[in-house]
């Protein structure tokens, strides 16, 4: 056990303790990680025959910036929608971001792959620019300066009236959100930090369009609370309360079969799915009660990428 990790979690009901744990931090100020995140979507989407032209895109948690959406205006989408459960994003650093996301789509530069950022996942089998996929008449129309001036408005108000961008942070319900108006929903090593996991689905199934899809990275590694990437799943449901402690978020300990249950439940289509496997850091004898039934594979699968239309 990371005792560190237990002090902090106790230590987080001491007043004032709670504002440090809910401050963001991440990789989603760099625009090269919103580059290669977003085209890393796209990609798979065209694969996977999957709408690869969304009008309106909505992510979950996009933490200290708004970078993969404002990668996803620049390649044509009209909309975009961040939710995140505390406020990361800043002004001026989105605007530092989408000038450097500017010149990475007017270039058409590669997307970084695993040497450069190695904890984006899945590998693609090629890194080019996907030019079928963002034609040159297409990104002319994405990137024509009155569109991009719009963007620099919009980011500075989201709130006003005809935004290209809508920020909202905290969301606490399905009911922000009108039903059947988005086309792709995505989040990026997030959903292991949703607390409500079912409640989430259905409001992903809910926003989207019939059509419409999913797309989301999730880390099923423990995130530093334990000695073994998937340790965690070895504390009682008590230690892990003394853990998490009063933080806003930390991670749910949900498997990688929950997903896939929930996306059956909710009505999705059969998910193109794409599992990392890494050989179990904890023995089945000492699992905590709630997860010694689970499959093997949950035991051995750290990440996974998913995608799936709703019906």
């Amino acid at each position: 056990m990371k005792k560190r990790q237990l002090l902090y979690g106790i230590a987080t009901y001491i007043p004032g303790v709670t504002k440090l744990a809910g401050r963001g931090a991440g990789s989603s100020a760099s625009a090269r990680y919103c580059y290669s995140v977003w085209l890393r979507h796209l990609v798979l989407a065209g694969q996977n025959k999957l709408d690869a032209a969304p009008a309106t895109v909505a992510e979950l948690g996009p933490g200290s910036s708004l970078g993969i959406g404002i990668a996803a205006l620049l390649s044509g989408t009209e909309r975009y929608l961040a939710f995140d459960v505390v406020e990361h994003a800043q002004v001026a650093q989105n605007l530092t971001v989408l000038e450097e996301l500017v010149a990475l789509f007017a270039s058409g530069a590669d997307i970084p792959d695993e040497k450069e950022l190695p904890e984006i996942f899945p590998r693609l089998p090629s890194y080019a620019f996907p030019r079928d996929l963002l034609s040159e008449q297409r990104l002319l129309a994405a990137l024509a300066p009155a569109r991009i001036e719009r963007l620099r408005v919009s980011l500075r108000a989201p709130a006003a009236a005809g935004s290209m961008v809508q920020y909202r942070a905290p969301w606490s319900s399905a009911a922000v959100l009108e039903r059947e108006s988005v086309d792709m929903i995505l989040s990026q090593a997030v959903l292991e930090h949703v607390d409500d996991l079912p409640g989430t689905y259905r409001a992903m199934r809910d926003w989207l369009r019939p059509g419409g899809y999913i797309s989301h990275q999730v880390d099923f590694r423990c995130h530093n609370t334990a000695k073994g990437w998937n340790g965690h799943l070895a504390y009682s449901d008590f230690v892990w309360k003394l853990i998490r402690g009063k933080r806003p978020y930390l991670i749910n300990r949900e498997p990688y079969s929950a997903h896939l249950r929930l996306l059956a439940e909710e009505g999705f289509a059969s998910p193109h799915t794409y599992p990392a496997k890494m050989a179990t850091a904890v023995e089945r004898s000492d699992l905590a009660k709630r997860f010694r039934d689970l499959p093997d594979s949950d035991l051995t699968t750290c990440y996974a990428f998913i995608q799936s239309k709703r019906l």
